[in-house]
């Protein structure tokens, strides 16, 4: 006689115990379910498994839901959760279900009615809420995301839901990012398939500690996402960690949380099913970081040279470096690019620095090696490199104009590869005090503009995105060779008329990939694929230049 008897032991490795009082037929799922030639199926295992992409669909009307999901279903796109709380009347977003699935029979449909109470938009009962998700099961909905004070409410109802369709215990912060362990206790005191945690990231270790969840709890089905900027990297790796999937915006319309990105840029730029859980993590580290087209070109230098790898934005303030060190010993990341405004006061965390780095007073680069973070600068040679291909350095006369980390680091390089430098400005003390420190000739603009120089280094944010009629040389440009380091946009207006007084011009973007081209290598230690990482860059710059016209 065959033993039908529940396999308790399975039960008990991914779930809790049954609690008290919670009917044993409705938590011992999956239920077995008679077919046409009377063989018991387990009905659990005739259900896929959810994709690892969800596009969020949080709209006003059923007309414009319909619409979105259209469009994401004709570009590829097959796991979508319809937000019906958002709408004026949910039952209608349930009937849309039933009717998208009749045009996109193989796209599978979760459905969300999250209560007022719970930052939700539906103004209902908890009876009300389920009978929707009930009538959304109906329609054709394969999970169901029930919000934690919901379900604890009505467990043996979420009980019975799951017998239809996967069941999704969600909870959400929308401030911080408490501890997890209770959370997570609590929530398995509801059988579910997945447990879904959602907290907003104010600092690095809050992004740190979500990522760490599913890695603590590999037993448990989770989804583990941080809300908010500094949270991102939490919708591109959590997969990698062993989460069942991650959220992305619509394309063509807002998405339902901060942070969100669509579903493209996690699959082309960051690649998000390919990298594995044995990828080492890179990032660049800003505050702004939106801007930043470097996730672009060493994801796809590690896309060329087939890297198990990947490069995440990393928004960190300026008061919050020591926990970022924190979040990146305990993730751990490998390495990272350094930018605006964390090149100088990043060097008191590192346990080595260059001696050009120190001599600059400014790190670009930061890699990890025995145990210990070392720092060097980039840049440098970023600049020496496209300028000593047209020019005798040796023999040359440069202007710089500038007097922050970028001109520093192009005075130094310069200076080393035996041109004679001048410095000039818009802020007549600091020029005079930069020039002092790299022994350098002190120039006012309008003295600079009254020489002519070999080689002139706009270091300056003259002319950067939005300013980008600004030049700083309002006449005539006092050099042969012009090298403007803003790349955003691609031609600067210092750029257009260095061309049209017949100047020969480095643009921005040429030390953009530089500087890329020898992270990747100390990161690596492999030949970068500078085609690909330049082709890359332009690609990032023009579409972002587009954008920002709109």
């Amino acid at each position: 006689m065959k033993n039908n008897a529940p396999n308790t032991a399975r039960l008990t490795s991914t779930a809790p115990l049954r609690p008290e009082g919670f009917p044993v037929h409705l938590y011992m799922r999956p239920p077995v379910t008679p077919i046409s030639n009377g063989i018991l199926v387990n009905q659990m295992a005739q259900r896929r498994a959810l994709p690892k992409i969800c596009i969020a669909l949080g709209l006003p009307d059923v007309p414009k839901l319909l619409e979105q999901a259209r469009r994401e279903a004709e570009a590829g796109e097959n796991f979508l959760e319809f937000r019906i709380d958002y709408l004026a009347q949910p039952e209608q977003g349930a009937h849309a279900i039933a009717a998208f699935l009749r045009e996109y029979p193989n796209c599978t449909i979760l459905a969300t009615c999250r209560r007022h109470q719970n930052h939700g938009r539906f103004n209902g009962s908890i009876d009300e809420q389920l009978r929707i998700l009930e009538l959304a099961i109906h329609s054709g909905a394969r999970a169901v995301d029930v919000e934690i004070e919901t379900a604890e409410v009505v467990p043996v109802r979420c009980a019975e839901l799951r017998t239809k369709a996967h069941l999704i215990i969600s909870w959400h912060h929308f401030e911080t990012t408490p501890p997890l362990a209770p959370v997570l206790k609590r929530m398995q005191k509801v059988p579910a398939d997945v447990y879904k945690l959602v907290t907003t990231a104010r600092k690095p270790t809050d992004t740190g500690r979500i990522l760490a969840a599913s890695r603590l709890s590999p037993r448990v089905p989770l989804v583990t996402l941080a809300m908010g900027e500094i949270g991102f990297p939490t919708r591109v790796i959590s997969p990698a960690f062993g989460t069942i999937f991650t959220y992305a915006a619509p394309a063509h319309f807002q998405g339902t949380a901060a942070g969100q990105v669509n579903a493209r840029q996690l699959r082309s730029l960051y690649r998000i099913d390919k990298f594995t859980k044995a990828a080492k993590v890179y990032g660049v580290v800003a505050d702004p970081v939106g801007h930043s087209v470097s996730p672009h070109v060493h994801n796809r230098a590690f896309q060329s040279k087939r890297i198990d790898a990947v490069y995440v934005p990393l928004l960190v303030n300026p008061n919050q470096l020591r926990d970022f060190f924190q979040f990146a010993e305990d993730l751990p990341l490998a390495g990272f690019s350094v930018t605006v405004p964390h090149k100088r006061r990043i060097m008191r965390y590192l346990d080595y620095v260059d001696p050009l780095a120190r001599r600059i007073g400014a790190v670009n680069t930061v890699w990890r090696k025995a145990g210990k973070w070392r720092g060097t600068n980039t840049d440098a040679a970023a600049v020496v490199g496209p300028i000593g291909k047209i020019v005798e350095l040796g023999k040359a006369t440069v202007l710089i104009a500038g007097n922050g980390g970028a001109a520093r680091s192009a005075a130094c390089a310069l200076a080393d590869a035996g041109a004679t430098i001048a410095i000039t400005g818009r802020n007549p003390d600091r020029v005079r005090a930069f020039a002092r420190a790299m022994s350098a000739e002190n120039l006012t603009l309008d003295q600079a503009c009254a020489r002519h120089f070999d080689v002139v280094v706009n270091a300056t944010s003259v002319g950067m995105w939005p300013n980008v009629n600004e030049c700083l040389f309002p006449g005539n440009i006092p050099g042969d060779v012009v090298f403007d380091l803003v790349y955003n946009p691609l031609e600067t207006e210092l750029i257009k008329r260095a061309r049209a007084q017949g100047r020969q011009v480095v643009p921005g973007v040429k030390m953009f990939i530089e500087q890329a081209v020898r992270q990747f290598e100390i990161w690596t230690g492999e030949t970068a694929p500078r085609a690909a990482m330049e082709a890359a860059a332009l690609d990032a710059l023009s579409a972002k230049y587009q954008e920002q016209r709109k």
